[in-house]
């Protein structure tokens, strides 16, 4: 994950600066191509992955767990590094592993459907990232404990899901709900980064905050998916 942290505190403001636009621009780029692959993704064979590896849900947590630090890892290397194919191919990793993850949870409706879906989501994603982002601009505070907050979330979700996997099948909605909360308090802690990180690179930002809001949206897209399935 991204390390920049200042100690200080800033003050308020909801100006956006254009090193602030263009790394909101080119994260809702990313993640425009992301819901497009999921769609594209949907009437592929890549749409059963979910099937296989979700039959213990502790696999799928974990394979798609490591391919999303995997690719962040590779591409922040690549633009640290000045490496512009390697940070291609660490986007590609984090682009497949949310695209084959979200054309799993949208197969199950029919495609004219699955536009609908991917729509209501991406409306709900954004309401969360605004309500998220107008929180963290409206506190001259830091934000660097949502940090260790969302890794700590990530690691009990985890720790929940293995447990739930092979004893109690309930603790698994525990271990949602923790690994959602671990993605909204990373959203928050990357929205600080971008807000009070001015020197830092636009790029390593921007792969911070598609990440965040990709994982806030696979989650809302699970949640959409069951009430549309429930309106069946």
């Amino acid at each position: 994950m991204s390390s920049f942290e200042t100690p200080h505190e800033t003050g308020r403001g909801f100006g956006l600066s254009s090193r602030e636009v263009r790394v909101i621009g080119g994260a809702t780029g990313l993640m425009t191509i992301t819901v497009a692959l999921m769609y594209v993704f949907a009437v592929t064979p890549l749409a059963v992955v979910n099937d296989y590896l979700f039959a213990f849900p502790i696999i799928g947590v974990v394979v798609y767990g490591a391919a999303i630090m995997g690719g962040e890892l590779i591409a922040e290397r690549g633009v640290t590094n000045g490496d512009m194919g390697v940070a291609f191919i660490g986007m590609a990793v984090l682009q497949l592993a949310f695209g084959i993850f979200g054309a799993g949870i949208i197969s199950f409706v029919p495609q004219e459907t699955q536009l609908l879906v991917l729509g209501m989501t991406a409306v709900i994603t954004a309401l969360l990232t605004a309500l998220v982002s107008g929180y963290v601009y409206a506190r001259s505070r830091t934000f660097e404990h949502w940090g260790r907050f969302a890794n700590y979330a990530f690691l009990g979700g985890i720790g929940v899901i293995l447990v739930g996997t092979f004893v109690l099948q309930v603790l698994l909605l525990v271990g949602f709900v923790l690994i959602f909360l671990g993605f909204l308090l990373r959203l928050g802690y990357e929205i600080w980064q971008v807000r009070d990180q001015r020197n830092a690179s636009v790029a390593l930002q921007t792969i911070g905050v598609y990440i965040a809001v990709a994982g806030v949206f696979v989650h809302v897209l699970q949640l959409v998916m069951r009430y549309v399935l429930s309106q069946e």
